[in-house]
């Protein structure tokens, strides 16, 4: 026995990938071999330091009573209450002095115990050995089984498998696991997401019979010409391959080749197969693609391919990334049902499960190497290790563990050496390596813009206008990279109210054939779920270093609701295009997807008046194959609309239950015009009244000194005037590196926070009130000349605003309306964009139609309180009991706190409901963009300071 009561920990700094390990080898979930989850309740116990105990802990027969119990897989900063330490958050820079290979002595241990025994169907210990496979452990980890020590890994987002049969007996087997959260290791793991040490990956005991699998290889091609597809099992243990609907039985290593069904992300056909060693039966699930990067363009089964993805960490917002089955498939089905076709794995692979579901459901994946260096940026990349030859054996290790693992996954089309890393001669290695390994698929690293090594031109944040000039081919750079392809691996960047630009983006992918398409970042905001706060981010857990909420910039919220911009990225990259102007009585229909034709789907149209449906029917739509675009006929519309609004909507639904969505989901939409809004019309028939401190006219009564109005009927209403700020969002303050114009920061100096209004006049003549004010910043000379006109026909109050910038306006405005209370108000009915919130440049997924909501259904919960809600080209709204109409159509917000209420708040449980319903009626409101890390609004989007003239009618409901 070679238990030591020594702590020896030379091995944490040690830059050398472990020792002990058995080589890497493709992962599967089951077999015909016995195995034996070790999942479920350990003993832990957390030491402030490596060497703070000895190693005694691993011993038969020690006493681990009292020591704490935790759930394997989890973290164990995530259990306890606290009492095991916090989770600690970071965009780029280490937590720790950056001293490589060198960390803190202060390093949170965790000794792990589990005592198990085998079951009674285990096969006799003289019969074949036994593997113990740890599939993630963050970020050190010495192992022990029965008081031996088995060796030492790091690599937390990779398998390591450790040979112990010799060590096995019947029962009390003794399992001790010490995990260290600072190593060597995490100078490679600098990946923008909480640091939280533990094992967060399943444990298992495997089995392995005399005969059986080791290492094998699955070649599946596909020849899109023939339509055969070849098959070639390479395997370390000869045995034979069975693919029984094909009708195919060859010896491993043979090829045959077949007609196949292709497996692509819109069709993912998969064939059942089994490897039959002498000792194992594996099964496989095949896919026959062929990736090649061929003509400048990433092309597979002869096709080009436009990604229209999302980058992927993996989170749950109670258990970390110690992730379940059905939380994975969540994930794919939600992806799937928004149209999204690709994931990136950033910054590490993935629980192997979720590749699974990703063959299943079809989705494109780039597997991303666990490795990123970001922090040595602040250091100008001095001592990275990626250029750094003392660390290209823990590179080459973190390749082959993740090539290995994954490499019979039809999905995987890329392979990315990592993220944000620097240049160096590891990476070169790397790349060298995966391409003499596996020329089925291409490399990818963004931090290559050379493309030294890699086949694909990949960028992260690149503004609208230089993606343009690379899809024109006008960006330059070395030779080899004008030949490939380009794709951002990394834009809209979700953080907050967002993102923005997306659908601009998506003009240019669709427009120029070298741009195929990119991953927004990031999938799901990794909120903490917390007591008090709801939910946690960077700093609320006192963090020294953090980064705040710049880790919750999801398209889904910490608990995988929907945002409004995984709504809206659904609308930009639908698969079908459904065009038409509606006055020529066509729609034209244009199949955008790669591969698949329309037979999946049926069309129906809608005939909508006012909002409300008249008529509806089926649109009979040819099968069109891909790139296809077909004319086809609307029915005639209904002869009698009584010259209201009317408009066409015609949308594209599944024809039948598919493996990821019920037959009737919706795949894309278009909705189109047949007949323009009449404007309201008030005439200004009624005659305002003073009595007093007042002033009546028509409904409404008015401050005889102020001209502010009181109530309108029965319904009390606080002074709507104008109001030209809003709470910033994470896009509008932007980041501190952007380079560009961070237009949140400027506002705030500004002073458009705390404007004051002047009351200069208030005027009555026969037909109006009107009312002359200047709204200004204290400290500053520009100002809004603000005039507020009021007419009535003795039913309905009109108030026309008036609008001229005075002085030197250089800055675009937040938002351009008015704001008013009402001390009563929950349901709201409206006509006009929904039933989501919306904004210039996030409303390509508001439907025009009559919506209903509460106040507070109303409200984007968005993890860190900012500007939301607002809804899009509404006609009318309906609450607090009034209507009000629009002259144009304009944006409406309605919440129970106030914007500076809203703008003070850190979190969702700071916001307190008051007594009145604020509500902002909006003219015009600035772009949102993603400046949080990206572009701001495109100028087409801002809302410029300049002479404006808008109204609104008032009436009382009832």
């Amino acid at each position: 026995m070679s238990f030591r009561t020594t702590t020896a920990i030379d091995y944490v700094e040690d830059v050398s990938p472990g020792s002990g390990a058995l080589p890497p080898r493709a992962w599967y979930s089951s077999s015909d071999a016995t195995s034996l989850s070790l999942n479920g309740s350990w003993r832990l116990r957390v030491s402030a330091t490596a060497d703070a105990e000895d190693d005694s802990f691993a011993g038969e027969g020690y006493d681990a009573g009292d020591w704490a119990e935790v759930s394997v897989p989890g973290h164990w900063v995530l259990q306890g209450d606290g009492a095991f330490g916090s989770p600690i958050y970071t965009n780029h820079l280490y937590p720790f002095p950056v001293d490589p290979p060198h960390v803190p002595t202060e390093n949170p241990t965790g000794d792990h115990l589990r005592v198990f025994d085998l079951p009674d169907d285990w096969p006799a210990l003289s019969e074949g050995g036994a593997v113990l496979r740890f599939d993630g452990v963050e970020s050190c980890a010495r192992v022990w089984l029965n008081g031996t020590d088995i060796g030492e890994f790091k690599g937390s987002r990779l398998p390591h498998e450790f040979a112990v049969g010799h060590l096995l007996k019947p029962a009390g087997n003794v399992l001790a696991v010490r995990v260290h959260q600072w190593s060597a290791g995490s100078y490679l793991e600098d990946q923008d997401q909480w640091w939280l040490p533990g094992i967060f990956r399943d444990v298992t005991l495997l089995h392995r019979p005399a005969g059986s699998a080791l290492d094998f290889f699955v070649h599946a091609s596909y020849d899109h010409v023939s339509g055969e597809g070849t098959l070639r099992v390479d395997s370390d243990v000869e045995g034979r391959v069975t693919v029984p609907d094909l009708g195919i039985d060859v010896a491993t290593g043979e090829s045959v080749t077949v007609l196949v069904r292709p497996w692509t992300a819109e069709t993912p056909h998969l064939y059942d197969g089994v490897l039959a060693t002498e000792g194992e039966r594996v099964p496989l699930r095949i896919g026959f693609r062929t990736v090649v990067l061929e003509d400048g363009l990433i092309k597979v089964n002869g096709k080009p391919v436009l990604f229209k993805g999302v980058n992927r960490h993996e989170w749950h917002p109670e258990t970390g990334r110690a992730l379940d089955l059905e939380t994975m498939r969540e994930d794919v089905l939600l992806m799937k049902r928004h149209n999204l076709n690709a994931v990136r794995t950033s910054h590490y692979p993935p629980h192997p499960a979720f590749l699974d579901l990703c063959d299943e459901y079809g989705l494109w994946v780039i597997d991303e190497c666990d490795l990123e260096t970001h922090g040595f940026t602040e250091q100008g990349w001095r001592d990275n290790p990626v250029d750094d030859d003392r660390w290209t054996p823990a590179l080459l290790d973190r390749a082959a563990r993740m090539v290995e693992r994954d490499k019979n996954h039809p999905s995987i089309v890329f392979w990315s050496l990592g993220n944000e890393a620097g240049t160096g001669r590891g990476l070169t290695a790397m790349a060298e390596w995966i391409h003499g390994r596996d020329s089925s698929r291409l490399v990818h690293y963004e931090g290559d813009w050379d493309c030294r090594d890699t086949d694909v031109y990949s960028r992260m944040y690149a503004f609208h206008a230089e993606v343009e000039q690379i899809g024109q081919g006008l960006d330059g750079g070395t030779h080899k990279r004008r030949e490939l392809p380009f794709i951002q691996c990394e834009y809209g960047h979700a953080m907050g109210n967002g993102p923005g630009g997306i659908a601009d983006y998506q003009r240019l992918f669709e427009k120029y054939e070298r741009l195929q398409g990119g991953f927004i970042w990031e999938w799901i905001d990794h909120g903490v779920k917390h007591p008090e706060l709801g939910y946690a981010y960077g700093g609320d857990f006192g963090e020294e270093l953090h980064d705040g909420n710049f880790v919750c910039d999801g398209l889904v919220f910490p608990d995988r609701r929907p945002s409004p911009g995984l709504v809206e990225y659904k609308k930009v990259i639908e698969p079908v295009h459904v065009e038409g102007d509606g006055t020529d009585g066509t729609v034209r229909v244009t199949n955008r997807h790669d591969f698949a034709d329309l037979s999946t789907l049926v069309f129906e149209w809608q005939y909508q008046v006012d909002g409300e449906t008249v008529e509806a029917g089926t649109l009979n739509v040819p099968s069109l194959a891909p790139g296809e675009t077909a004319e086809v006929k609307l029915p005639e519309p209904p002869a009698d609309t009584r010259g209201a609004e009317s408009l066409w909507t015609v949308r594209a639904l599944l024809a039948a239950d598919t493996a990821w969505a019920p037959k009737g989901h919706v795949v894309a939409w278009g909705q189109f015009p047949a007949a323009a809004r009449p404007a309201p019309s008030v005439a200004a028939t009624g005659r305002p009244v003073a009595e007093g401190k007042l002033i009546t006219l028509g409904p409404a009564s008015f401050d005889a000194r102020t001209g502010a109005l009181k109530a309108i009927g029965g319904v009390s209403v606080v002074n709507p005037r104008l109001d030209v700020w809003r709470a910033p969002t994470d896009n509008d303050d932007g980041a501190e590196w952007q380079t560009d114009t961070r237009y949140g920061v400027l506002w705030r100096t500004l002073g458009l926070h705390r404007m004051q209004h002047r009351l200069d006049s208030v005027e009555v003549d026969a037909g109006a009130l009107t009312v002359r004010t200047r709204v200004a910043p204290a400290a500053r000379e520009v100002g809004l000349s603000t005039v507020y006109r009021w007419t009535s026909d003795g039913d309905r109050l009109r108030l026309t605003v008036s609008v001229t910038p005075e002085g030197e306006w250089t800055l675009p405005l937040p938002r351009l309306g008015i704001r008013l209370g009402l001390s009563e108000a929950d349901q709201v009915k409206w006509f006009g964009g929904g039933p989501g919130e919306a904004y210039p440049d996030t409303k390509s997924a508001s439907v025009v139609g009559r919506w209903q909501s509460t106040v507070d259904g109303l409200q984007t919960p968005y993890v860190r309180p900012q500007e939301n809600g607002a809804r899009a080209d509404v006609r009318w709204v309906e609450l607090g009991g009034l209507r009000i109409e629009g002259d144009p159509e304009f944006w409406f917000t309605a919440r129970r706190w106030t914007t500076e209420q809203l703008d003070a708040a850190a979190h969702l449980t700071d916001l307190t409901a008051g007594d009145t319903v604020w509500v902002n009626l909006d003219h015009g409101l600035h772009g949102i963009g993603t400046q949080s890390c990206g572009p701001g609004p495109l100028p087409q989007y801002f809302l410029r300071a300049e002479p404006t003239e808008f109204s609104f009618v008032f009436s009382v409901i009832g």
